[in-house]
């Protein structure tokens, strides 16, 4: 994918989302998630920017019906995956942690993935096999060695199962925890070494493909609960468990007791 459609997609964010940020109601979908008039604004110009300049590549937005984004997966040619707004319950309440995520998958491979803060100006991208970027800057793998008990978590604890959690909040072999409440944008942090550990119980293709690929990338270690790859080509819900050094993310699923 070329840099003019990453411009496009961040001229989009810095138009649509930046001017709402706090300043949207929000209304609950059927899921019981949160949806506000940024959310339909983004997709509707990210939606035609994409399929005026890739024709054959069919469009996968998360403000679709299930129907719709189904039929949009058997396209041959390759899919878009859009989350217009990653993190919307945090950007209408004025919590700076959101993002806008784009995917292009093709052949059931994640090929490249941007996401995008307005807040931060970042840009963190990635194309499969050839490595993740900052600003255009490489990412590189952390190497900070740390014992499990020094380390950041960032853990989604609502969506566990509730004697999981439990055990986690009890018994935590981490130092520290955090829930930002942004998938896409957790699995970027994730990939930039800014925390080590991460635990989410439901993630949609939209939330995590490019956040995924970017974390991939740069080297990190990921499976679900169940110990399976986290990423597939449909639309089921997907856990996730990883760590940002392949050491620390044995130790995270030998707690977690995965067979990874």
């Amino acid at each position: 994918m070329n840099q003019q459609i990453i411009e496009s997609v961040i001229t989009i964010a810095n138009e649509e989302l930046s001017p709402r940020f706090a300043k949207v109601s929000r209304t609950h979908k059927q899921d019981g998630s949160f949806l506000t008039e940024a959310d339909l604004a983004v997709q509707r110009r990210v939606q035609k920017l994409l399929l005026d300049e890739y024709p054959d590549i069919t469009f996968l937005g998360e403000e679709m019906t299930v129907e719709q984004q189904q039929i949009a997966l058997e396209n041959k040619q390759g899919v878009w995956i859009l989350d217009p707004l990653d993190g919307t319950s945090n950007f209408a309440a004025g919590i700076p942690y959101y993002a806008i995520s784009l995917a292009y998958i093709k052949s059931g491979t994640i090929e490249w993935g941007m996401v995008y803060d307005p807040e931060r100006a970042e840009c963190f991208s990635a194309a499969h096999g050839k490595g993740a970027q900052l600003n255009g800057v490489p990412l590189v793998k952390s190497e900070a060695r740390l014992d499990i008990g020094k380390t950041t978590a960032v853990i989604d604890f609502k969506r566990l199962d509730s004697e999981l959690a439990a055990r986690i909040a009890l018994q935590p072999p981490y130092s520290s925890q955090r829930s930002f409440g942004g998938v896409a944008l957790d699995w970027c942090w994730l990939a930039a070494g800014r925390f080590h550990l991460y635990l989410h119980g439901k993630q949609n293709i939209w939330d995590y493909a490019a956040g995924f690929l970017i974390f991939k990338e740069v080297g990190g270690s990921a499976c679900t609960l169940a110990g399976e790859p986290v990423f597939d080509f449909s639309l089921q819900v997907r856990s996730a468990v990883a760590a940002s050094e392949q050491a620390l993310f044995e130790k995270w699923c030998d707690y977690l007791k995965i067979d990874s």
